[in-house]
């Protein structure tokens, strides 16, 4: 689905090497083990990165659904990074996680990543349905997600993040997917 005025975005998986090296703060080896050339922002991440590394360690299969950045095209410059929290759960649900950098927000990057896990999603036959967990006060990311067939079923605690609305959105059936497996 191509949306009026919405950047289209490209997911590079991180491997193991690529996160070791945001991580330890090298971008320049960062983006050589991704094939793309990362931003700052990502560096600024390496939180996210030591978790997501020990869930790749834990389940390497779980390095299909998490740990991407995002680039936008046709330009190539990463604006944030977005995936998944794993692979489908045992009913077939996948949350989606996105974050755009502070330079790049209010441009339509938000939407151009979930739409395109959403597209992710939606051409694999184990995912039944996609979650967002999302903060009440977080007002941009429920204006993202809005018009794309959310409805809210709930609400959870995060040690993180405080209490989170839940949001599903059942899937649909698609074609088209930006989705890597590997760098350029």
């Amino acid at each position: 689905m191509i949306l009026a005025g919405v950047p289209d975005i490209r997911f590079v998986q991180l491997s193991p090497a690529a996160l070791s090296a945001l991580i330890a703060g090298d971008l320049a080896a960062a983006s050589a083990a991704a094939g793309a050339p990362l931003s700052r922002y990502l560096v600024d991440e390496a939180w996210l990165w030591r978790v997501r590394l020990a869930e790749i360690e834990q389940d390497p299969a779980a390095a299909e659904w998490i740990a991407r950045a995002a680039v936008a095209e046709p330009e190539g410059v990463t604006v944030g990074h977005g995936g998944f929290h794993g692979p489908p759960d045992e009913n077939g649900v996948v949350e989606v996680a996105y974050s755009v950098a502070p330079e790049h927000r209010r441009k339509g990057y938000a939407k151009a990543m979930l739409r395109s896990l959403l597209e992710r999603a939606d051409a694999d036959p184990r995912v039944t349905a996609v979650r967002a967990s999302i903060r009440p006060d977080n007002v941009g990311s429920r204006a993202t997600i809005a018009g794309f067939g959310f409805r809210k079923i709930g609400e959870q605690w995060d040690p993180e993040d405080g209490l989170e609305d839940v949001f599903m959105r059942l899937k649909k059936h698609s074609q088209r997917s930006s989705w890597t497996t590997k760098g350029r």
